[in-house]
């Protein structure tokens, strides 16, 4: 089969974007293990596959090990800039449906490299919505994690995230947080360190990825975990600055969409055969 993409990336963290109806219906996830493979194949993080449904746009996020995961907060940048590059949609901005629910976005600088702003959905720390495995939300919760001892504050932003605020050994701590068995579904986990006036550094391991250069979700509950425990005002731009670059997020009252603001580059067209 041959697979017509083109390939995106978000601060680093790189897509490969399908819209051909015929394609999207026969690529499942062991075509996309193939297709990402950074040796054998094209590589990328993950497959999004896009296009306009019922009038709607929509996009589906197969990751890089073929998993699903319900939202990819770099990968809505991308698609964003897809579809209004490609001309798909015209509006300004435009609802995007996700496994996660609809996501509104506004490209405001179109061309290859786009600035695309996304009203991220309303975050929940309810332990049923990560779904997490306890009695009550979890605010710098002390746990035991690889033979080490941290604090984790645990955000839904429609995938699950686990945010520590202390040094440990994240090589280390990041895959065992990933599969531990309080997190049913896995969990993404955020490091975030440099806590300063406006903003911090983030580094996160994704599940089914392992550490990537930006996580769009990964910033957005990081900025959650920081404003939920006192560290980061509420209303206010943080700049969250990932091993790709920086994030703007802006957390309002809990049950408003978080927003996140960042670029978003078309790198190349290409084909591939899986």
């Amino acid at each position: 089969m041959e697979v017509v993409f083109r390939k995106y990336q978000g601060l680093g963290n790189d897509f490969l974007v399908v819209d051909d109806p015929a394609l999207i219906a026969a690529l499942g996830p062991a075509e996309a293990r193939t297709l990402c493979d950074r040796h054998l194949g094209v590589g990328g993080d993950g497959v999004l596959l896009t296009g306009v449904r019922e009038g709607r746009p929509f996009m589906r996020v197969i990751n890089a090990d073929g998993t699903t995961p319900q939202m990819c907060g770099n990968g809505v940048r991308c698609v964003a800039l897809h579809l209004f590059e490609g001309g798909h949609v015209t509006d300004a901005p435009f609802d995007l449906d996700t496994d996660a629910g609809p996501h509104r976005v506004q490209v405001h600088a179109p061309g290859p490299v786009g600035d695309v702003e996304v009203w991220m959905r309303s975050p929940s720390l309810a332990p049923r919505d990560l779904p997490l495995t306890a009695e009550a939300p979890w605010r710098d919760e002390p746990i035991e994690v690889a033979g080490e001892r941290l604090r984790v504050t645990a955000v839904s932003m429609g995938n699950p995230h686990a945010v520590t605020f202390d040094p440990v050994p994240r090589e280390r701590v990041g895959p065992a947080l990933e599969i531990d068995a309080r997190f049913p579904e896995r969990v993404n986990v955020g490091f975030v360190s440099n806590i300063r006036p406006g903003g911090f550094d983030l580094a996160v391991w994704e599940r089914g990825v392992g550490f990537t250069q930006a996580c769009g979700t990964g910033a957005c509950a990081a900025a959650v975990a920081a404003v939920e425990t006192g560290r980061a005002p509420r209303g206010e731009a943080l700049r969250v600055v990932l091993p790709g670059g920086p994030l703007l997020i802006t957390v309002g009252e809990p049950d408003a969409p978080v927003r996140m603001r960042g670029p978003a580059a078309r790198v190349f067209d290409g084909v591939a055969r899986v």
